[in-house]
């Protein structure tokens, strides 16, 4: 069985938390803030939890992870 390749993009993307879960930086914080309130920018920094209905597919794609 040849060894299974890991989704580099994914790699890029999230890490692992202590037990387990996967973490992921939130999107929409790049370009356009202008018109954004600082409020929504604030919590934009914030990272997240991937969703558990995501999680399947997120363990396929980085198996060594």
């Amino acid at each position: 069985m040849p060894k299974m390749k890991t989704s580099r993009a994914a790699a890029k993307r999230f890490k692992k938390t202590g037990s387990g879960k996967l973490k992921r930086n939130k999107a929409y914080k790049s370009h356009i803030l202008t018109k954004k309130s600082q409020k929504r920018k604030r919590n934009l920094r914030k990272a997240a939890m991937t969703d558990a209905t995501n999680v399947k597919n997120m363990k396929k794609i980085l198996p060594y992870l």
